[in-house]
């Protein structure tokens, strides 16, 4: 008799299970690609906000709202601005994590809704502000940006990413495992290696969503140098917590509140946004109070 009800539980933990399996698995993804959608091939970089705006399906609200801008193929772009202002949904945007609720993202001049998602998303090296990492090796982690690179390509994506030395300090060096929640490694180091996973795509467009948050300025400035030169010829699009980033870029948006607030060179923006000036004073704040 116990065997019996020890059987029926088992059994009935198992129906629920697979029932939730099955629906899970059945579930069709709000973002789908059109019947005449064409691969995404030879990426210069251009990429144009045409009166952008976005809101979740479950809120009327906008979270962004008229975004117009163009970058250029081959120039770095800083995102600023105060938290919750829209950054982090912009860059989410662009790979289509999301569609659009009103206009148009444009990469070489082609609509991205007219695009493949997988032909979208292969051709940007994109570091999320939430890094993850996967059950398997270091080595593995960085492949998983470009499956067919080369030991030499996974090695060198990681010294550009300033993660070779780290990695090689490990007792299995690039054979080290490690687990989805990147146990052993830093919050620094996961991000380090994200960086490499992204490097390793050799993209035509890439987007850094406050990729550098959990770098020290030393490192974070090393790696800030080798990117600008693994990164030569692409756009680079950079979520900046830093002003550092921004005084280093051709082109800097100020996002407050869903809008943007200015667009110029860090040396345009002292004189022209309130916002930017208010984002530079309490950094310099900060650093007075380190010191």
């Amino acid at each position: 008799i116990r065997r019996i009800v020890e059987f029926m539980e088992q059994f009935q933990r198992g129906m629920t299970g697979i029932e939730r399996f099955c629906e899970i698995m059945d579930e069709q993804p709000d973002i789908q690609d059109a019947p005449d959608a064409v691969e995404l091939k030879n990426v210069r970089g251009d990429v144009t906000f045409d009166h952008v705006s976005f809101h979740y399906s479950d809120n009327d609200k906008n979270v962004l709202a008229d975004i117009n801008f163009e970058v250029k193929a081959g120039e770095r772009v800083a995102l600023v601005g105060p938290s919750g202002g829209g950054k982090t949904t912009l860059c989410n945007l662009i790979p289509r994590f999301y569609n659009v609720s009103g206009g148009r993202i444009l990469i070489d001049g082609q609509d991205i809704t007219r695009l493949t998602q997988h032909s979208l998303r292969e051709n940007i090296g994109m570091v999320q502000q939430d890094v993850y990492m996967f059950s398997g090796t270091i080595a593995d982690n960085i492949r998983y940006g470009n499956k067919d690179a080369s030991d030499e390509e996974v090695a060198e994506a990681a010294r550009e990413a300033a993660a070779y030395d780290f990695i090689m300090e490990k007792p299995d060096g690039f054979e080290t495992q490690i687990t989805q929640a990147g146990g052993g490694l830093s919050g620094g180091q996961k991000q380090r290696i994200a960086i490499a996973r992204a490097l390793a795509k050799k993209a035509g467009l890439y987007v850094f969503d406050d990729s550098f948050s959990a770098l020290d300025l030393k490192t974070d400035a090393q790696v800030r140098a080798n990117l600008k030169r693994a990164t030569k010829g692409a756009t680079v699009l950079i979520v900046a917590q830093r002003v550092s980033v921004a005084m280093d870029a051709d082109m800097v948006i100020v996002l407050d509140e869903g809008r943007i607030d200015s667009i110029g060179t860090h040396e345009e923006l002292l004189g022209a946004s309130e916002v930017y000036n208010e984002i530079v004073a309490s950094q310099i704040t900060d650093e007075e109070a380190n010191r």
